[in-house]
């Protein structure tokens, strides 16, 4: 994996009770819940960061960080990229305003109008995705 790259989530997510879940925009109650990894890559994924800044950003959350950590990172977006739930590029990417926060951080109203004016109806079946 090209850790030059920067990377970024596709579809909205909520952050409470320290649960990163994805999140239908139009459909709130139905979310599914990441795995930790999983979730912590997604809330991540804001497009103004590579895949190298990542690693070292999480190497630096443990005291000695554990020596599989960049194969670690790189299989977890590989899932991701798989479910189409990040992507990868070659550039700095600005997320859409319904992307750019967790939903609890959104004016929802606003977040809707503009998924709908890009198009995007920010409704999928995330059920089996990344399992």
């Amino acid at each position: 994996m090209d850790n030059s790259q920067f990377f970024y989530r596709t579809i909205p997510f909520t952050q409470k009770d320290g649960q990163i879940s994805l999140v239908d925009l139009f459909q709130p109650e139905n979310v599914t819940p990441l795995d930790g990894w999983l979730g912590t890559v997604v809330s991540l994924a804001d497009g103004f960061h590579t895949v190298q800044q990542m690693i070292e950003y999480m190497g630096g959350q443990y005291p000695s960080p554990p020596a599989n950590l960049e194969k670690t990172l790189h299989s977890v977006i590989e899932r991701l990229v798989e479910g189409e739930i990040i992507h990868l590029s070659k550039r700095v990417t600005t997320l859409a305003y319904y992307l750019s926060a967790p939903i609890e951080e959104l004016d929802i109203e606003r977040a809707r109008k503009a998924a709908q004016e890009e198009g995007d109806t920010v409704s999928k079946n995330f059920d089996g995705v990344l399992h």
